[in-house]
């Protein structure tokens, strides 16, 4: 039976002793369900209306858009090709024809 390593120095030499996972290094015991109440979410992107986003996809834009530091304004229905879902404030890297690579929000596109 493999055990997971030890939260504190990483030591994969774990047992268990009851309900508690122990560490024989550095003397760490811990509750195996504690692990698992404290791993991180999976992340779901979800476009405007509910879709869930996957890499590769194409989508639509929902909401005229003005480029940053740019007069170029993206109109409603502009298709953004072969999206990649990505962690932060912006969470699609995408390329627009015209345009290029940008980043865009996932609440202001729609799957295609």
């Amino acid at each position: 039976m493999s055990f997971p390593p030890c939260p504190t120095c990483q030591s994969t030499l774990t047992y268990a002793d009851g309900e508690l996972l122990v560490c024989p290094e550095c003397g760490h015991e811990w509750s195996a369900s504690a692990l698992t109440e404290n791993a991180e979410p999976v992340k779901v992107w979800k476009d405007a209306v509910g879709n869930v986003l996957q890499d590769g996809d194409t989508v639509t834009l929902t909401k005229d858009l003005r480029l940053k530091g740019s007069s170029t304004v993206l109109k409603v229905g502009t298709k953004a090709r072969n999206i990649r879902r990505v962690n932060g404030d912006h969470d699609i890297d995408c390329k627009v024809d015209g345009i290029g690579a940008m980043q865009l929000k996932s609440e202001f596109v729609r799957k295609a």
